[in-house]
C-alpha cells in the first residue's frame, strides 16, 4: 500500500488538475517577458513545468508558511474552491453576523448579561479544551507523515491561536459592564465573576493581564455603582481567590516587558480599589505576601523613579493608613528603618516638581508617619535615628521640610512619645523648632509646630533637664515665644468666631436640624482653626501652671483685648466635654492632664 510520504514525493499521474505554483511577483513576471527577446508567457510557464518534471522523485523544499497549500478538503486549490480560504470564509461569516447584530441598538439588560455570560463561558471552555489537547505546542500533535504539510500545521496553529484571540477579545468586551453597574449582581449570580477571576491563572499572560485590567475597571471608584452593587461584585471576586491570584501575577510578571509592566500597574490599581474597604485592606496585608512585595518593589533601585515604583509606595501607604494591623506588620518587617534610609537621600536634595519621584517621596513619608503613631513604631524610629534625620531636613531641606515636621509631630505625640521628646532636646532640636515657630508658615506647618511644643510640655518629666530647657525657651528674649502664642490665639479665635456666628444664624432658622447639622458645624469650626486654638490654649495653660513670670505675661497680653485666663479655661473645658462625648477608648491620660490644667486657670 502506497504511503502518504510516497504520494507527496513522487510526481502524480497525468491529470487535468491545475498544480499550485509558487507565488511570484506579477511585476517580475511581466519584466521577464518584456526583457527576453523571445519572451512568451506560455514558454516561460512551460519551462517551469519541465524543470519540475526533471526533478524525478523529489518534492523539493517544504513550502514556507506564507506559501502553503490549501486545506486537504479543498484539493482543487484556491481557484477551484471559490477563491477564498477557510479562515477567510470564517472572517466573512463573522462580519456578516456582526452586521446583523448592528442592525439596531442593543438593549443592555439582564437578558443581555445572560447571553454574554453564556458566550463567555463557551470561549473559556473551548480555549481550555484546546490547551489541554495541545499544551501550548500544537505542532507536536500533527501526525508525523503530515508534518511536511505546512497547511495542516498552520490550520491547527491558527485554530489554537484564534481561540486565544477570541477569549482575549471577550475579556476586553466585559468593559462595558462598568457603565451598567446595576447588572453587577446578575453578572455575579451567573458565575461569570469567578470565571473572570480564574483567567488570572491563565498561562497566556496577555489574557491574565487583560482580565486584571477589566477587574480594575469594574471596581474603580469612578464607576457610578451603589455600595451594595460594588460589595456584591467584590465579594464574589474575593470568594474566587482574587487576592492570591493577584499576588501570583505580580510575582510572575517581568517589568522589563512593557506588557507585563502594564499588568503590574493594573494589579496595583485593583489593590487600591479594594483597599477602600478597611477589612479588605487588612486582609491584603495579613493574608497575602503582597505587602512584602510592595516593600521590596519600593526599594528597588532605578535611575529614574518609574510609575510602578511610585504606585507601589502609594498603595502601601493606603494599606498602612487603613489598618493598625498592617502598620504592625510593616514595623515587624523593619519597614521603618528601610524607608528612613530611602528618605535620607532627600535630606538636602529635592526631587523635580511634578514628577513621579516627588509623589514617591511623599508616599514614603506617609508610610513612615503612619507607623510612628504606635509605641513599637516610635521605638523603631528612635533606633533608626529618625529624629536626627528629621532635624537635618528641617534645617537644610526644602520639599522635605514640611513633611519632616509632620513626621516629627506624630513621633513625639501620644503617651509613648516621651523618648522621642527627650531625643529631640538632646539632639539640639529646640533651637531648630523654636526658630521655625517664630517665622510665618502656612496653617499646616503652624499646626504641626504647635503639636510638637504641646507634646514636649506634656511628655517631658517634671523638673528634668530637657523640660527646664524647653520652658526656658518660652521665657528667653522677654517672652517673645509666649507673645507669639497669644498672637496666634487671636488669629484662630477670630476665624472660629466668624464661623460660629454663621452657625448661630443657621440655628436660629427653623429649617436647621441641629442633630443632622452637628457634625457639619463641628467640621466647619475645625477647618477654621478650632484644633489649633485648643492646642495654643493648652500650651498657655502649661506655662501658667509652671512659671509665675509666664503667667503674668500671659495675663497682661490677654488683657490687651479684654480677655483673661477664664477664656483659656473655657476652650479647654469644651475640649474635655468633647472627649467625654467621644469614643470610650479616648486617651484617659490626656483627659486627666486637661482636667488638672483647668484647675490652674
Amino acid at each position: 500500500m502506497t504511503s502518504i510520504d510516497d504520494l507527496f514525493k513522487k510526481p502524480s499521474l497525468p491529470s487535468n488538475k491545475r498544480k499550485l505554483e509558487s507565488t511570484r511577483d506579477p511585476n517580475e513576471v511581466y519584466k521577464s517577458i518584456k526583457l527576453s527577446p523571445n519572451g512568451d508567457a506560455k514558454r516561460n510557464g512551460q519551462a517551469t513545468v519541465d524543470e519540475e518534471e526533471e526533478d524525478d522523485g523529489i518534492a523539493g523544499p517544504e513550502l514556507p508558511p506564507d506559501q502553503e497549500e490549501e486545506a486537504p478538503d479543498d484539493e482543487e486549490g484556491r481557484f477551484f474552491g471559490g477563491g477564498i480560504t477557510n479562515d477567510t470564509a470564517e472572517v466573512l461569516d463573522f462580519i456578516d453576523e456582526r452586521g446583523k447584530d448592528d442592525a439596531g441598538p442593543e438593549r443592555i439588560d439582564a437578558a443581555w448579561v445572560r447571553k454574554l455570560a453564556l458566550n463567555f463561558e463557551k470561549r473559556i471552555t473551548k480555549n481550555a479544551e484546546l490547551r489541554a489537547k495541545f499544551e501550548g505546542e500544537p505542532q507536536k500533535y500533527v501526525p508525523h507523515n503530515l508534518k511536511a504539510k505546512w497547511s495542516v500545521l498552520t490550520r491547527i496553529t491558527n485554530r489554537f491561536m484564534g481561540s486565544e484571540a477570541d477569549l482575549d477579545a471577550d475579556v476586553k468586551a466585559l468593559s462595558i459592564l462598568s457603565e451598567h453597574s446595576d447588572l453587577y449582581e446578575e453578572f455575579a449570580k451567573l458565575g461569570c465573576v469567578a470565571s473572570l477571576v480564574s483567567l488570572l491563572a491563565h498561562e497566556n499572560t496577555d489574557i491574565a493581564i487583560d482580565a486584571i485590567e477589566i477587574i480594575s475597571e469594574l471596581t474603580d471608584e469612578d464607576v457610578e455603582a451603589e455600595q451594595k452593587e460594588w460589595d456584591v461584585l467584590v465579594d464574589a471576586m474575593l470568594d474566587s481567590d482574587l487576592l492570591d491570584l493577584i499576588s501570583q501575577n505580580i510575582s510572575r510578571l517581568n517589568e522589563d516587558n512593557e506588557s507585563d509592566r502594564n499588568g503590574i500597574y493594573h494589579a496595583l490599581s485593583v489593590l487600591e480599589n479594594l483597599s477602600s474597604r478597611p477589612s479588605i485592606a487588612e486582609r491584603i496585608g495579613s493574608a497575602t505576601p503582597i505587602m512584602a512585595w510592595l516593600i521590596s518593589r519600593v526599594q528597588r533601585r532605578e535611575s529614574t523613579v518609574r510609575q510602578n515604583k511610585q504606585y507601589s509606595a502609594e498603595v502601601l501607604a493606603i494599606l498602612l493608613q487603613s489598618s493598625p494591623a498592617n502598620q504592625k506588620r510593616f514595623i515587624e518587617m523593619d519597614g521603618v528603618d528601610a524607608f528612613l534610609q530611602l528618605l535620607s537621600a532627600y535630606r538636602k536634595r529635592d526631587p523635580d516638581k511634578g514628577t513621579e519621584e516627588e509623589e514617591y517621596v511623599e508616599n514614603i513619608f506617609d508610610c513612615v508617619t503612619c507607623s510612628v503613631d504606635s509605641e513599637a513604631g516610635k521605638s523603631k524610629f528612635l533606633e533608626a535615628e529618625g529624629v536626627e534625620l528629621c532635624l537635618i531636613m528641617l534645617r537644610e531641606g526644602k520639599m522635605s521640610r514640611p513633611r519632616a515636621l509632620r513626621l516629627l509631630d506624630h513621633a513625639l505625640g501620644g503617651q509613648a512619645g516621651f523618648a522621642c521628646c527627650e531625643r529631640l532636646v538632646e539632639a539640639a532640636g529646640l533651637k531648630t523648632v523654636f526658630s521655625m515657630f517664630m517665622k510665618k508658615h502656612d496653617n499646616q506647618m503652624t499646626e504641626h509646630l504647635l503639636g510638637i511644643l504641646a507634646s514636649l510640655l506634656r511628655s517631658l518629666p517634671g523638673d528634668s533637664a530637657p523640660r527646664i530647657r524647653t520652658l526656658a525657651k518660652f521665657v528667653e528674649n522677654n517672652y517673645e515665644k509666649t507673645e507669639r502664642l497669644v498672637r496666634l490665639r487671636r488669629e484662630y479665635l477670630s476665624k472660629v468666631a466668624t464661623v460660629e456666628n454663621d452657625i448661630k444664624r443657621e440655628r436660629a432658622s427653623d429649617s436647621a436640624d441641629e442633630e443632622e447639622m452637628a457634625d457639619e458645624w463641628l467640621s466647619r469650626r475645625l477647618d477654621a482653626g478650632l484644633f489649633s486654638l485648643q492646642t495654643v490654649d493648652v500650651i498657655l495653660a502649661w506655662l501658667v501652671a509652671e512659671d509665675d513670670g509666664a503667667k503674668k505675661e500671659v495675663q497682661k497680653l490677654l488683657a490687651d483685648r479684654d480677655e483673661s485666663l477664664s477664656d483659656i479655661k473655657a476652650t479647654i473645658q469644651e475640649q474635655l466635654e468633647g472627649m467625654d462625648a467621644g469614643p470610650e477608648d479616648t486617651d484617659s491620660t490626656l483627659k486627666d492632664m486637661l482636667g488638672t490644667l483647668v484647675q490652674f486657670l
